[in-house]
């Protein structure tokens, strides 16, 4: 039994210290990020439909979406969820008021 492992042995030992590789590095300008642009969207709501009632589909048709009015949008950066928002006109355009931000780590890692 001296080959095993016991549960005693592991908790004697001291401490080890951490490998270089894990041990907290210098962090990086990451301005240049910063400085790339992204797509924003606003999804209003989806339906889904077989390509057969889509065909019938013609002039003056409605289509009846999966959210309701006054539901909160969804504001998506290059595809990801960002959060919730809803629309409001700003200057005589359209433009969107977040009212949820998503648990995201978008700007983890970068330097403000």
């Amino acid at each position: 039994m001296d080959d095993d492992l016991l549960l005693d042995d592991i908790l004697d030992d001291e401490p080890q210290a951490l490998p270089a590789a894990t041990q907290a590095r210098p962090k990086k300008d990451m301005s240049f990020f910063q400085q790339l642009p992204v797509q924003v969207t606003l999804e209003l709501a989806s339906a889904e439909m077989s390509l057969g009632e889509l065909t019938t589909l013609g002039e003056g048709d409605v289509i009846t979406l999966d959210r309701m009015v006054g539901e909160p949008l969804d504001l998506r950066v290059n595809g990801a969820l960002l959060g919730r928002a809803e629309v409001v006109e700003v200057n005589g355009r359209y433009g969107v008021r977040l009212l949820e931000v998503e648990n995201t780590q978008l700007s983890a890692g970068i330097d403000g």
